[in-house]
């Protein structure tokens, strides 16, 4: 059986631009045009290469989670409750703030502006950052049961303020807000948090 043409473009690289199309213009602001523009390829070889257009955009959130927000899985390893809302603090600083980046964090804004057509893209933005939330969660479930949190520490509270603060922090820097004005939120943040 004779093979296809072997692809011209680099998937990584191709991924990587996509994220970026997505990340500055969300899910529903994103057009084939500006994807297909960015990558650097037609229709016929993107719906090739990736499916669809919300296969690309969860292929673009699973690049995302490896790359710009793989600071999230570190920080989760941290060895107290602490030091985890520290790193989380830090590098969602770092991330907003990291001039490559575009303003803004794609997990919180990819899909609010989302109409009926494109539900099932947030429903699963949604169920990202529930999952996010749960892991947050957990880790501070572990910490309670080690001693690493007062006893009367609520993980799941904790852990929802937490991302409260991070998702709001996002939000700020979509808006304009900078490095110090971010630190300073960290910094209250961290007053609030046990240990």
């Amino acid at each position: 059986m004779p093979r296809g043409r072997p692809r011209a473009f680099d998937i990584d690289k191709a991924l990587d631009r996509a994220l970026g199309v997505f990340w500055r213009k969300g899910y529903e602001g994103a057009t084939l045009s500006d994807l297909t523009r960015a990558i650097g390829i037609n229709r016929p070889s993107l719906y090739a290469a990736f499916g669809k257009k919300e296969e690309l955009f969860r292929k673009a959130l699973d690049r995302y989670a490896e790359g710009p927000a793989a600071y999230v899985r570190e920080a989760l390893n941290k060895p107290t409750a602490r030091a985890v809302a520290e790193a989380l603090l830090r590098g969602t600083i770092d991330l907003l703030t990291d001039p490559r980046n575009p303003r803004g964090c794609l997990m919180v804004q990819g899909a609010l502006a989302c109409g009926a057509a494109t539900d099932s893209v947030r429903r699963h933005l949604a169920a990202r950052r529930g999952a996010s939330e749960a892991a947050v969660c957990r880790r501070f479930e572990r910490a309670l049961a080690d001693g690493d949190l007062p006893a009367g520490a609520n993980p799941a509270d904790l852990a929802r303020y937490l991302v409260t603060v991070i998702r709001g922090m996002s939000v700020q820097a979509a808006g304009g807000a900078g490095r110090k004005q971010l630190q300073r939120v960290a910094e209250l943040a961290l007053r609030a948090c046990p240990g």
